[in-house]
């Protein structure tokens, strides 16, 4: 079934790009992110342009974190105060994001970047989440029960100016910390189309120590708001959201989320972060092997 993106400017299998929303979507459902991380790739993978896959990822996101911030308001699992602030660093960091994204559009460098900081954000985190699985398997399977982490934010976010009381998270820091992660988040969203989750809820653990009960529900609060806004942003700047593209992916992630939601309560949490760390891993190295790997077409004319 072959479906035209004109915005893409070819012509796909729309049941391919369905069921890459559907592989996505389960991953998302098993392991509680977002996905984008992995859509925007796997569409790198099957032909699609980075800078239409990365804008066009973004704007699937937004759709599937809809139904997750509904979820988690229902239980009390999200932090509005904390949230506010990050979206509002999210949305500033967009707005960067933005202009930077321009800027290597316009010196041709936009797809090599995209690639690079694929390769370097999934390799890291994909390494940290195995060391850290592992350990954790090895742990259980000696019948020694983990050490529970003890919550507390970081030192650096200790030292900062200004204090505000959280009292859904637990924390009284300065709003100047979960803005800047916001920002660094937003960034992060316009120029790899990624929702950030799995970049925001380590941080939000480990560097601002906030209760894990409300970690999940404010990370997809936040990322609704600043995929919106970086949509908006690549719609009005860079031109390059594919709203069929979109379409197709978000028909197929949401059935897919569905299906990924009743396998996770049948495998240990500790098997399912080293799964998602080698397939992330596994991807890095995809990645990092098409930058240097010497295309056949050396030189390719892409429509004005």
């Amino acid at each position: 079934m072959d479906v035209y993106l004109p915005i893409a400017n070819l012509s796909v299998n729309g049941l391919v790009i369905v069921a890459l929303g559907a592989i996505t979507g389960i991953l998302s459902g098993l392991f509680g992110v977002g996905g984008g991380f992995l859509t925007t790739p796997l569409l790198i993978f099957y032909g699609i342009p980075p800078t239409v896959a990365a804008a066009s990822a973004a704007s699937q996101v937004t759709g599937a974190s809809v139904s997750g911030v509904f979820a988690y308001t229902k239980r009390g699992g999200v932090d509005y105060h904390m949230g506010l602030v990050m979206v509002a660093g999210g949305v500033l960091g967009s707005g960067l994001g933005g202009l930077l994204f321009r800027f290597l559009e316009s010196i041709g460098q936009i797809d090599t970047v995209i690639n690079i900081l694929y390769v370097v954000l999934l390799g890291t985190i994909g390494g940290l989440m195995g060391h850290e699985s592992y350990q954790a398997i090895r742990a259980t399977r000696g019948g020694a029960a983990p050490q529970p982490r003890k919550r507390r934010h970081h030192p650096i976010v200790a030292s900062l100016p200004l204090r505000w009381r959280f009292y859904r998270s637990g924390l009284y820091i300065s709003p100047l910390a979960p803005l800047l992660i916001g920002i660094g988040v937003g960034i992060l969203t316009m120029l790899m189309g990624v929702g950030g989750g799995f970049i925001l809820v380590p941080a939000m653990l480990y560097i601002l120590g906030m209760s894990a009960n409300v970690v999940v529900g404010t990370s997809l609060f936040q990322i609704l708001f600043v995929t919106m806004a970086s949509t908006m942003m690549h719609s009005l700047t860079t031109k390059a959201v594919d709203i069929v593209l979109a379409g197709l992916l978000l028909l197929g992630s949401v059935t897919g989320a569905q299906i990924g939601t009743q396998l996770a309560g049948k495998v240990q949490p500790q098997k399912l972060r080293f799964i998602l760390a080698v397939i992330v891993l596994a991807m890095a190295l995809r990645m990092a092997f098409g930058l240097g790997f010497r295309p056949s077409e050396i030189y390719s004319v892409m429509p004005l």
